[in-house]
C-alpha cells in the first residue's frame, strides 16, 4: 500500500515571488542610486539638466506616469514646478504653480511628514484639496510626495504621481522617494556651490584684471614689510620688474620719516581692538572683513627712488587686509606718482606767497599814503574852512569862488582815498559790519537830503516810494547810508534830464532797494566790467564823465558783506536800474549803537546856520594834544577866533603838567599818540585824578575808531572827530559838551 503526501504551495510560491519582486525592486532602487550619485551631471553643477536625470530615473524606478519637482518662491507664498517628467511624450516640462493660501493642508502636511504616500489621492485628507483643480484633471490617482529640506527648511518637493487604478505605496518606494528628495537637496546645493564658485572665479579674474590694469601701483607687503605681489604701474613707477621687487623690503624704497612708525602701530591697534570687539560679540570676523579694511587705512605722501636715482613724490595709502581668521595677514599699498601735482602746488604755493607779499605791500602802501593825503588835506580843507568863515579878513567875490573851490576839491580827493581804503579793507576781510535794526525811512530821507541839490542843480525831478512793509531793515547804518548814496549819485551823475527815483519793497527773503534812472543807459556787453575797481564804461559818452570807477565796485562789495547783492538792467540810451538787496539776518541785540550818528549830526549842522558858535558859551578852555602842526594850526586859530582858549601840546611829555596847570574844561586827543604805550599810561593816571569824572577827552582820528582802538584808552573816550575836521563837525561837538 503506498501512501501518497500532497501539500498546496501556492501560496508559499506567490510569497516567494512577492519577495523576490521586492528583492529586484529595492535592488533596482539601489542601483539608480548609485547610478545617480556616480553621474557626471552632478559634478558639472547644472541644475537643471540634475533635475532632468533625477525625474526620469525615478519614474523608470518607480514605474510611475509624472515626476515633477516644486520649488518654493523667494516669497514662499506658493511652489513652482520647475522640471515634470512625463513617460509617455518623453518630454520636460515646467511652469506650473501651487498657491500655499489655497492648500493649506496639503503645505502643512509638506512641513511634518516625512513621505506623503497618498494611495488614494483624491480621497485622502492630505490631498484632497488637489482632487478638483489638479489631480481629476490630469486623472492621477495616486501620488507619492517627498519634501525637500536644505538646511533645515522646507524648500520643495518631489511629486511621483500615479495614472489609472490606485495603487499602494511600499515602504522601500516611500524610503526612495525620500532618497531623490535626498538627491535633489545635494543638487541644489551643488548648484549654489558652483554658482558660489564661479562668482569667486569671475571676481577673482576681474580683479587681477584690475590689479594689472590700473593706472596706480599696487602692492602686496606681508607682516614681515616683504613685497608678494606688485602691479605692472608700480613696477614702472619704482622702475624695477616684478621678480627684482619680489621679496624685496618694501620700505627699502620708500624715504621713512618719524611718524611712520606710530601710524603703523596705531593701524595694527585699531584692527586688534576690532577683532576683540567682533570676539566679545560673538561676531565671525570674516564677516567684517570688509569692514575693517575700509575703516583701518593711513594715507601719506612720502618720496620714493626711482632705480635710475631720481626722487619722484607719491601719495601712499596703506590698508590691512585680514585672513579668514581675522587676523592681518598683508598690507594692500596704493600707490600714485604725484610728482607733477606736487611741482604744480609748489608753483601754485609761490605764486600765492607773492600775491600774498603784494596785497601786503598794497595795504600798507595804501595806508601810508591814506596817511600822507590826509594829513596835507587837513590843512587844505581846514583853512579853506577858516578863510569861508572870513575869520582873518573878508574875502572879494572870485577869492570866495577860490576858496569853494579849493575846499570841494579837497572833498572829491578826500571820498576817493576813503573809497579805495574801504575798499581795501572789504578785499583784505578786515571790514567789521555793526549790525543793528535801522529805520528804512529814515536812511532813506538821509539818502534823499543829501544828494536833492545835485539832482536840483541838473534840473532832475527825484523821488522816492517806501513800502509800508519795509519799516525795519538790518545792517551797519554807515554802510548802507554809503551804498545808497553811491547809487543815488551815480544815478544822478548819469542822467542828463528827466528822473531819478528811489523804491523800496518788502520781499519775502529781505528788503530790496531799486535805484532807477532815465539816463544814458549801459550797453550789456558793458555789464561784466561795471563793479570791477577802477574800470570805466568804453564809451565815448561816459568818458566824459569823471569818477574812479569805485563806487559800483565797493556798493557791491558791502552788499555781498551784508549777505546781500547788487544787480543791475539797463537800456542803453533809455536809463539804468539798480537793485540793492539786503536778506533777513538774525536780529542783533538790541543797544544804541553810539558810533553811527555822525552822518545826522553833519546833516542837522549843515541846516543850521555856519555861524552857530556864536551861541556857544566862549568862557571854556580847550587842551589839543595834536602832532600834526597843520591840523592843530585849523582847531587852534578857529577855536580862538570864537572865544576858546586854547593850549597845543603836540605830543604826550607835559600833558599831565599841562593838564593840571590849565585845567582844561575839554581836551581834543589824537588817537595816534594813544598808541605809545607811555601815552597810554598818562591816560591811566589821568582816570584815577577826582578832576577827570566830567573832563570830557574827544579822540581824532583818520577814520571812525575801531572798537579794538576805543578799547585802548581807559575809561573809553567820551567821542571823536574824524580828519580832516569840518567845521560842522567841529561846532557838534562844542554844542554837545558847551551847551
Amino acid at each position: 500500500m503506498q501512501v501518497v503526501s500532497a501539500r498546496n504551495i501556492t501560496e508559499h510560491n506567490q510569497a516567494q515571488e512577492a519577495l523576490r519582486i521586492r528583492e529586484n525592486s529595492r535592488r533596482k532602487q539601489s542601483q539608480m542610486l548609485v547610478q545617480l550619485a556616480r553621474s557626471k551631471t552632478f559634478q558639472q553643477g547644472n541644475l537643471n539638466a540634475v533635475l532632468r536625470e533625477i525625474t526620469e530615473t525615478a519614474a523608470q524606478t518607480l514605474l510611475v506616469e509624472r515626476v515633477g519637482v516644486w520649488l518654493y518662491n523667494e516669497e514662499r507664498s506658493k511652489i513652482e514646478c520647475i522640471d515634470l517628467y512625463d513617460v509617455r511624450t518623453k518630454k520636460h516640462t515646467f511652469g506650473n504653480s501651487l498657491l500655499k493660501t489655497n492648500f493649506p493642508a496639503y503645505f502643512q502636511a509638506l512641513e511634518e511628514e516625512r513621505t506623503i504616500a497618498a494611495d488614494d489621492a483624491r480621497n485622502d485628507p492630505r490631498t484632497q484639496e488637489l482632487s478638483e483643480s489638479y489631480l481629476s484633471v490630469l486623472g492621477i490617482t495616486s501620488i507619492l510626495d517627498a519634501p525637500i529640506w536644505l538646511e533645515g527648511h522646507l524648500v520643495g518637493v518631489v511629486c511621483h504621481e500615479h495614472i489609472g487604478e490606485g495603487r499602494q505605496w511600499t515602504l522601500e518606494e516611500e524610503s526612495f522617494a525620500g532618497s531623490i528628495a535626498d538627491f535633489v537637496t545635494l543638487a541644489i546645493e551643488a548648484s549654489e556651490r558652483n554658482v558660489v564658485q564661479e562668482a569667486l572665479r569671475q571676481s577673482e579674474t576681474q580683479f587681477r584684471a584690475i590689479f594689472e590694469r590700473s593706472s596706480i601701483g599696487i602692492g602686496l607687503i606681508d607682516m614681515k614689510g616683504q613685497i608678494v605681489d606688485t602691479n605692472l604701474a608700480l613696477c614702472e613707477i619704482l622702475g624695477y620688474s616684478r621678480e627684482e621687487l619680489y621679496g624685496k623690503c618694501f620700505t627699502d624704497y620708500i624715504s621713512i620719516e618719524k611718524e611712520d612708525l606710530k601710524l603703523y602701530k596705531q593701524l595694527m591697534s585699531g584692527i586688534r581692538t576690532d577683532l576683540k570687539k567682533t570676539s566679545r560679540d560673538g561676531l565671525q570676523p570674516s564677516k567684517h572683513q570688509k569692514q575693517l579694511v575700509e575703516r583701518h587705512r593711513i594715507e601719506i605722501e612720502r618720496c620714493c627712488q626711482h632705480q635710475n636715482g631720481n626722487l619722484l613724490w607719491t601719495h601712499i595709502s596703506v590698508s590691512v587686509i585680514p585672513g579668514s581668521n581675522g587676523k592681518p595677514e598683508f598690507f594692500l599699498a596704493m600707490i600714485e606718482d604725484i610728482t607733477e601735482r606736487k611741482q604744480t602746488e609748489l608753483k601754485l604755493r609761490a605764486s600765492q606767497e607773492a600775491a600774498e607779499a603784494a596785497n601786503r605791500a598794497k595795504t600798507e602802501f595804501l595806508a601810508t599814503m591814506s596817511h600822507e593825503l590826509r594829513t596835507p588835506l587837513n590843512a587844505i580843507m581846514g583853512l579853506s574852512q577858516l578863510l569861508q568863515q572870513e575869520i582873518v579878513g573878508s574875502l572879494n567875490e572870485k577869492q570866495n569862488e577860490y576858496v569853494s573851490c579849493i575846499y570841494s576839491s579837497g572833498e572829491h580827493l578826500l571820498a576817493v582815498i576813503n573809497d579805495i581804503l574801504d575798499l581795501s579793507k572789504v578785499e583784505a576781510g578786515k571790514e567789521d559790519l555793526l549790525l543793528s535794526s535801522l529805520s528804512v525811512v529814515d536812511i532813506c530821507n538821509y539818502a534823499i537830503w543829501t544828494v536833492r541839490d545835485r539832482a536840483s542843480e541838473k534840473g532832475l525831478q527825484l523821488t522816492h516810494e517806501i513800502d509800508q512793509e519795509a519799516d525795519i531793515c538790518i545792517a551797519d547804518e554807515r554802510r548802507i547810508k554809503q551804498m545808497l548814496l553811491n547809487l543815488l549819485t551815480n544815478a544822478i551823475k548819469f542822467t542828463p534830464a528827466g528822473e531819478v527815483s528811489l523804491v523800496v519793497k518788502k520781499v519775502p527773503q529781505g528788503i530790496t532797494f531799486t535805484v532807477s534812472d532815465t539816463g544814458i543807459g549801459i550797453d550789456s556787453s558793458q555789464f561784466q566790467f561795471l563793479f570791477e575797481p577802477f574800470k570805466q564804461l568804453d564809451s565815448r559818452l561816459n568818458r566824459q564823465y569823471e569818477g574812479t570807477g569805485l563806487g559800483l565796485a565797493l556798493t557791491r562789495k558791502l552788499a555781498r558783506l551784508h549777505g546781500g547783492d547788487v544787480t543791475v538792467t539797463s537800456t542803453l540810451g533809455k536809463g539804468s536800474q539798480f537793485i540793492l538787496f539786503l536778506p533777513n539776518p538774525e536780529h542783533p541785540e538790541h543797544g544804541e549803537d553810539e558810533t553811527n550818528h555822525l552822518d545826522e549830526i553833519e546833516v542837522e549842522a549843515n541846516l543850521t546856520s555856519s555861524s552857530s558858535s556864536l551861541g556857544i558859551s566862549t568862557n571854556k578852555t580847550i587842551l589839543l594834544v595834536e602832532e600834526e602842526e597843520n591840523t592843530a594850526t585849523v582847531l587852534q586859530d578857529y577855536l580862538h577866533t570864537i572865544g576858546y582858549q586854547v593850549k597845543w601840546i603836540d605830543n604826550g611829555n607835559d600833558f599831565l603838567k599841562q593838564l593840571q596847570s590849565f585845567q582844561p574844561d575839554l581836551v581834543f586827543f589824537d588817537l595816534q599818540l594813544v598808541k605809545d604805550v607811555h601815552i597810554w599810561n598818562l591816560l591811566n593816571i589821568l582816570r584815577k585824578e577826582p578832576y577827570r569824572e566830567h573832563l570830557p577827552i574827544v579822540m581824532m582820528s583818520f577814520s571812525e575808531p575801531l572798537e579794538e582802538e576805543i578799547a585802548m584808552v581807559p575809561g573809553s573816550c567820551d567821542d571823536y572827530l574824524i580828519k580832516p575836521i569840518r567845521i560842522v563837525q567841529l561846532e557838534s561837538i562844542l554844542m554837545k559838551y558847551f551847551s
